[in-house]
Parts: structure tokens; sequence; C-alpha cells
């Protein structure tokens, strides 16, 4: 073989495997990024984190010299703090004690029997003084029994007419609504299970009750919400603003979707087979709304003919988070996280000033700024990118930041819109918490009992009302219903 064929064997070989460690480097980084995900990067849930990474993820954009100066500075304020500090409530800080009531339930009265000094009886002795403390506790846990009797009277003309029972008074002998409410409070509310419900309500308040009754109802306690619902279907529609957002679960061994709607003042939670379309359409809020619709940008919300879209603004920093693991992305895409957190911190610095919002040489900096950092973006992908790699997503991500910039930036200009999705996250952790405390969902009918029940109370708790008052006025039979817009306060 002459020289000639041996170095163009040479360079066949250094360029096969050339391209095999352009292969097993796109591997490894993609390895890498997946090993590195969490809550802050990801769709992870915040608690699959061990606890070295929730301790970096505060400290991930900071250099060493700035987290060495933090430090510093935060073991001088310690110590500053320790050294004139005392133990016990601070100056300033708001306290939290009972306050003595003008007419107590009960009083007793404690006398002494006998002089401490010469040992004689004061059981008439003048009283000179006295000392009250009162104590606030819990009455006897006693069920109060009350016979409800309809009678029946026959009038002169011959006809007898029977008086109407109250809805509590089902059977001959029955549990009140206050019993109901408070089994239903704990079970959807408070979310313990039906059997430590069932414990709960037999030890501390005396009801022995059954864990299969406890189980109906959630059923019972939802039928009696439908003029509630379709109110709050027609207030949600009729709202500037709403939120959105839907999670998976297991029902009765099969795959479901948790979906909801709602604000700051009203949440409408619901259960369905389906996670699109056709969810959306039976919940009956989003195809009647006109508003600004705050999501995470997923597609079957985008279908919904006149609807205005905002984008969540967190999800875009976990993307970029995500993307500044990566060394050719990683400049572009951390300034266009500070860009978003800026504008969202002169937004709300506007309104605390009494300003209707950012001024519009403010505006216009920020939007050149933000088209600046797309082209940059842009201009660092490669001419191609492996699916799965840094560059796939950073690509897929500055699209959507390109072709959805007014949705993507609209808090800057629409102040009434929030920066992120978080209002509908909260609202449909309860699903989730409910699934995790006690244990998922038997059938559908018992998931969507939960879902009427808890729309029920979330909304009420956001209008600043107590959740057993209005399940009592609930199954006492006059359901409470939010007020139009105007009246809420």
């Amino acid at each position: 073989m002459g020289l000639a064929e041996q170095v163009e064997q040479l360079q066949a070989e250094n360029a096969s495997l050339m391209a095999r460690v352009q292969i097993l480097e796109a591997e490894l980084e993609k390895l890498r990024r997946e090993v590195s995900r969490n809550s802050s990067n990801s769709g992870k849930p915040p608690s699959s984190d061990t606890l070295t990474e929730r301790a970096a993820q505060g400290e991930e954009r900071l250099s060493r010299a700035e987290r060495r100066r933090q430090a510093r500075e935060k073991a001088k304020k310690f110590m500053a703090e320790r050294v004139r500090r005392r133990p016990g409530k601070q100056p300033g800080t708001s306290g939290a004690a009972l306050a003595r009531v003008g007419r107590p339930d009960y009083s007793v009265a404690h006398v002494p029997e006998q002089c401490r000094a010469c040992g004689q009886s004061l059981e008439s002795a003048e009283v000179v003084g006295s000392e009250s403390r009162q104590v606030f506790d819990l009455p006897a846990p006693r069920l109060e029994v009350t016979e409800h009797q309809g009678q029946a009277r026959r009038c002169r003309c011959g006809a007898v007419t029977k008086a109407a029972l109250p809805k509590q008074a089902s059977g001959p002998a029955c549990y009140g609504p206050v019993v109901r409410a408070t089994a239903v409070y704990l079970m959807v509310g408070q979310h313990l299970p039906v059997g430590r419900a069932a414990a709960l309500l037999s030890q501390v308040c005396g009801a022995p009750v059954s864990t299969g009754w406890l189980a109906g109802l959630s059923a019972e306690a939802a039928a009696g919400l439908g003029p509630f619902l379709a109110g709050l279907r027609a207030q949600l529609a009729a709202e500037d603003v709403l939120h959105a957002d839907e999670t998976g679960s297991r029902i009765s061994g099969a795959r479901y979707w948790f979906h909801v709607a709602c604000n700051g003042l009203l949440t409408l939670l619901d259960c369905h087979e389906k996670r699109g379309d056709d969810a959306l359409v039976d919940m009956a809020v989003l195809p009647f709304f006109s508003g600004v619709l705050v999501s995470d940008g997923w597609k079957p919300y985008w279908s919904i003919e006149g609807i205005e879209h905002a984008l969540c603004c967190a999800h875009l920093l976990r993307d970029l988070a995500s993307l500044s693991s990566s060394a050719r992305h990683r400049a572009w895409a951390d300034d266009m996280a500070d860009l978003l957190v800026e504008a969202k911190n002169a937004v709300q610095g506007a309104l605390a000033e009494g300003r209707a919002g950012l001024s519009p040489s403010r505006l216009s900096s920020y939007r050149y700024r933000y088209t600046k950092l797309v082209n940059r973006g842009v201009s660092a992908l490669p001419a191609r990118h492996r699916p799965g790699s840094a560059d796939r997503d950073a690509a897929n991500l500055l699209r959507r930041l390109r072709d959805q910039r007014h949705e993507v930036t609209r808090y800057w200009s629409e102040p009434a819109v929030p920066f992120d999705n978080n209002q509908a996250e909260r609202d449909l952790r309860m699903a989730k918490l409910q699934q995790k405390i006690s244990g998922c969902f038997r059938p559908l009918a018992g998931a969507k009992a939960f879902c009427a029940v808890r729309s029920y109370l979330q909304t009420a708790h956001k209008l600043r009302l107590q959740g057993m008052d209005v399940l009592v006025q609930l199954f006492a039979g006059k359901p409470w219903s939010p007020p139009p817009a105007g009246l809420r306060q």
C-alpha cells in the first residue's frame, strides 16, 4: 500500500471518528441536560427536587464572588441582629392574643374558705377585691337533637293540609346540616380520608357516623350546587382576565384530567376524560369568554375563537433556565430572563407609585432590548440541530418568543394581566393534594363531586367567607352564590 493510499485511509477513518465523536457529544449533552432537570428548569414537580437542588436553585445565577459577598453581608447582619435582639416578640411585629369578651357564657366564683393568717372561716367576710380571668375552651362533644313535627290540619271544608318539613329533616332520624357540613369540610376542605374524618367526628364532635354515610356526602353536596355552578360559569365567562390549566390523574385505573378556569375571586374545577377541546367545551366557560386568557401556551387554548392570550412568563423563565446550562445559549437566555423579571418589577413599581403603567419611553426601550435578544439567540443557532438537544429546544423557544412576542410581553402594556399563571396552578393543586393525601378517586362521579364542592369552597374563601358557613347554607337548602362583579368586595 502506497503512502497516498495510507493517508487517504487515515483521513477516512478520522472523518468517521469525528462524526462518531459528534454523535457521542450530542448524546452526552442530552444526558447531562436530563440529569440536571429539576422544578426550576423543567416540568418536574418541586417535590421531586433533592435538598441539594433546592439549595442550588437560589444561587445558580450568582457568581462565586457575588455569593461570597452576600454571605459576608448576611453574617454581619445576623451578628448585628443577634446583639440587639431580645428573646420573644420583636418590636414592630404584629402580635396575636385572645381578646376578652364582655359577656362570658359561664361565671365561676372562687371563694377562699379560711384566713391565711389566723385560720378563721371567711364565709361571711367582706369582699375587698376580685380578679377575673377568662378561659376559652370547646364544649363537651354532644349532639343536640331537634324533633320536627309536621302537623296535619283539617279545614272546615274538609280538606286536610300537612305542614312541610325542612330539608334537613330528610328521614325519621338523620344528621343535620352542621354535622354534614363539618364532614364535607373535613373531607374536601381539609382533604381528610373518609376513615379519619369519621374517627374525628366520633371522638371530637360526639357524632358517631359511618364511613359509608360519609362517602356519599360529597355527592349529596354536589347535587345541590347546580344553580351555583351555572352562575359561576356565567360570571367567569364575563370576566376580563382568566387563568386556565390542567393536570392528569388516575381515576378508576384510567387516565383523566382536572381542568381549572379561575381568577383572583372565582374558581371552577372540573374533571374530564379528555385533555383537549372536548373538555373545554363541556366545561362551558372558555367558548363563551372574550377576555385575556393566561395559560402555559397549550395548543387547545389557542384554538378557541374570540380569546386574547397571555403566556405564563414563569414557564418561559423555566425554559430559559434550562437553556442556560448550554454554553452556546447561556448569554442570551440569561439576559432574556433578566429582561422579563426587570420589566415585571418595573410594572409593579409603577403601580405602587400610583401610575397607570410603564411610560412610553420605557416600553420602547424594553421592546428594543427584547427584539435584540431574540435576534442574538437566532444568530447563536447552528445550521443543524439534533432532536432532544439544547439547540432544538432553543429554536423552539425562540420561535415562540418571536411569533408570540405580544402574548409574552402583554403584561408590559396591560398591568391587569398577570406576569404568570400561578393562580391557576395554586387552584389546581388542591386536586393533586386530595389525591396525595386521600388516595386516588375511584368513580368518576366522586371526582366530579369533589370538583363541584371544591369550586364552591375556594370561591367562598377568595371572597372572604368561611367554608363551614357556606356548607351549612348548602345543606340547609339555601346554597350561597357569588355576588355580581359590581357588588364584590
